[in-house]
């Protein structure tokens, strides 16, 4: 199999490596208004969440495929997947951080990040 080089989203940011693989993967399947909440200081019971939207159902599904595949490649199982079925928010549970991909008008409806406004938030540029 064919390695190839994926470009950091933020190299400056010193996220742990794993989250860093996640946040990278869902922007190689063009992930909308990506943000890592950092919750170390917050005493919440994981250190971060990754949060990001995908335009359709479809999109849910190949931004969570590509991130499951490449923690996989990097020898790290998640503990639970749960809402891939339905694909309008799609939860990975990593235990030292938590992925959320949300279609756009689910990630409205529940307003995730408003729940951790104390948190730390390290945002990404929409991909090209």
């Amino acid at each position: 199999m064919a390695e190839t080089k994926r470009k950091q989203a933020s190299p400056e940011r010193d996220l742990p490596r794993s989250v860093q693989l996640a946040v990278d993967a869902a922007l190689d399947k063009k992930a909308n208004q990506l943000v890592v909440l950092d919750l170390k200081t917050s005493g919440a019971f994981t250190d971060y969440f990754v949060v990001c939207s995908g335009q359709t159902g479809r999109q849910v599904k190949a931004i969570v495929d590509e991130i499951l595949k490449e923690l996989r490649e990097s020898g790290r199982k998640p503990s639970h997947v749960e809402g891939y079925d339905h694909a309008q928010w799609v939860l990975v549970d990593c235990f030292d951080f938590i992925i959320h991909v949300f279609t756009q008008e689910t990630r409205r409806f529940y307003n995730l990040e408003s729940l951790w406004g104390s948190a730390r938030r390290l945002e990404y540029k929409e991909p090209c």
